[in-house]
């Protein structure tokens, strides 16, 4: 089989620009094609986030995606509300079949679909993905161009390869929570399952990287992550300060360890603000602008070491100057004078946002019969490409039939396949 179905993921508007001139080509963004990855066929077989979000990346980016289920569906449909916003934000612009892959009949479907792919995507429990059939290992010795990303929650040549790895504990192996929180408070999460999703796009990153590799050699690649290293990753800055000699990092709640006032959280008349000022023009320039002048030179105050030794004390001065202001005034009043600063927004307050509003990341992935729903987009954008629209998350084995017919099964086949139990 060497069809090519048409793409069926997300609607990518074409760029409308005219270009003049013999090297119109050459302009920034004229030649970007509108779905880069048009023609590439991945095959999740992932669950939750991780594995799904990885794919979704290259749905947006326009890869057909297949999704290939249980026959009960991924396991995020059956945990409740919040389970199912993880099907709506990290599934859109796929297509779903349903299949029993513990049976020679849905493994030998799995295989077709695999056989027609470029990319295989999954982050199944340790050791399920090789009790099926459809490891790395073997997938890749009958299909050497395939790309094969694999998505675990720790290293697979560490001890603790066959431990169940969820985005929680890796914050918690990786030191991430042993510095969130109050420093006379137990360890804090992040807010948001963070290490799952940078997960997503680091294996999405490696995907990309290995289909340009392939470009050149022909082959494809095996390609593993876990949770941990991507944990650890996104500390790269901390763990080069105490891998270079620095001390252990510890909680501290807001604020820096080593520079001040930097990532302080400052109360406001009406909320809350984050600023940094700690370059020594930048902190005079914040005393200029808060009225203070007098305090560029308070032996307190007076470097970025001295402002650290007397971080309470730099507190104190800060929440009486903003204690007056709204924090949209005090953003106001500090980002005129180049200072960085931030209010801190609940989600309702963040919808609100006219720079949100202006970039267009929120957009509407739509539906058959009218259904829709509003997500976050793609973080990025090509020259002046809109960012695309995205088909809504399928349904448990919405194209089933769909996509065994693609793989050369007729009607009496897939009804047979239906009667037997192997697709749903």
């Amino acid at each position: 089989m060497n069809h090519r179905p048409a793409y069926h993921g997300v609607v990518h508007p074409q760029n409308k620009r005219t270009m003049t001139g013999d090297h119109a080509s050459d302009t920034l963004g004229a030649a970007l094609p509108a779905a880069p990855l048009l023609g590439v066929r991945v095959v999740d077989l992932g669950q939750y986030i991780a594995g799904p979000g990885a794919a979704m990346a290259l749905a947006e980016l326009g890869a057909s995606v297949t999704k290939v289920e249980p026959l009960a569906g991924d396991q995020a449909r059956h945990i409740g509300r919040y389970g199912e916003s993880m099907v709506r934000a990290y599934n859109r612009g796929k297509r779903s079949i349903a299949l029993d892959l513990k049976s020679p009949a849905g493994h030998d479907v799995a295989m077709r679909l695999i056989a027609e792919a470029d990319v295989v995507i999954q982050n199944l429990r340790p050791g399920a993905i090789d009790k099926l059939g459809l490891g790395p290992g073997v997938v890749r010795e009958r299909f050497p161009r395939l790309i094969y990303l694999s998505i675990a929650g720790f290293p697979s040549n560490g001890p603790s390869r066959d431990r169940a790895g969820y985005d929680i504990a890796a914050q918690a192996e990786s030191g991430l929570m042993s510095i969130t929180g109050e420093p006379d408070r137990q360890p804090q999460k992040v807010g948001v399952p963070v290490i799952d999703a940078a997960a997503a796009q680091v294996g999405a990153q490696a995907v990309l990287a290995a289909l340009y590799g392939r470009e050149k050699t022909g082959v494809g690649a095996t390609i593993e992550t876990s949770l941990l290293e991507v944990a650890m990753h996104l500390q790269a800055a901390t763990w080069a300060d105490y891998l270079g000699g620095g001390p252990e990092p510890t909680r501290m709640g807001d604020g820096q360890p080593h520079n001040a006032p930097a990532a302080e959280v400052v109360p406001t008349r009406d909320g809350y603000i984050v600023l940094s000022a700690y370059a020594e023009d930048h902190w005079a320039r914040l005393c200029r602008v808060l009225g203070r002048e007098v305090l560029i030179t308070d032996p307190r105050f007076a470097s970025n070491a001295l402002r650290v030794q007397n971080r309470t004390a730099l507190h104190a001065v800060l929440r009486d100057a903003f204690a007056g202001l709204t924090s949209e005034a005090s953003v106001a009043l500090l980002a005129g004078k180049q200072i960085v600063t931030g209010a801190v927004r609940s989600y309702a307050q963040v919808l609100d946002s006219l720079d949100v509003t202006a970039s267009g990341l929120l957009v509407d992935a739509v539906g058959p019969e009218g259904r829709s729903y509003r997500v976050i987009g793609m973080p990025y954008r090509f020259g002046e490409v809109p960012r695309p629209q995205p088909a809504v998350a399928p349904g448990c084995g919405a194209q089933s039939d769909e996509l065994l017919a693609e793989a050369g099964y007729d009607p009496s086949a897939i009804c047979a396949l239906r009667t037997e139990g192997v697709v749903a």
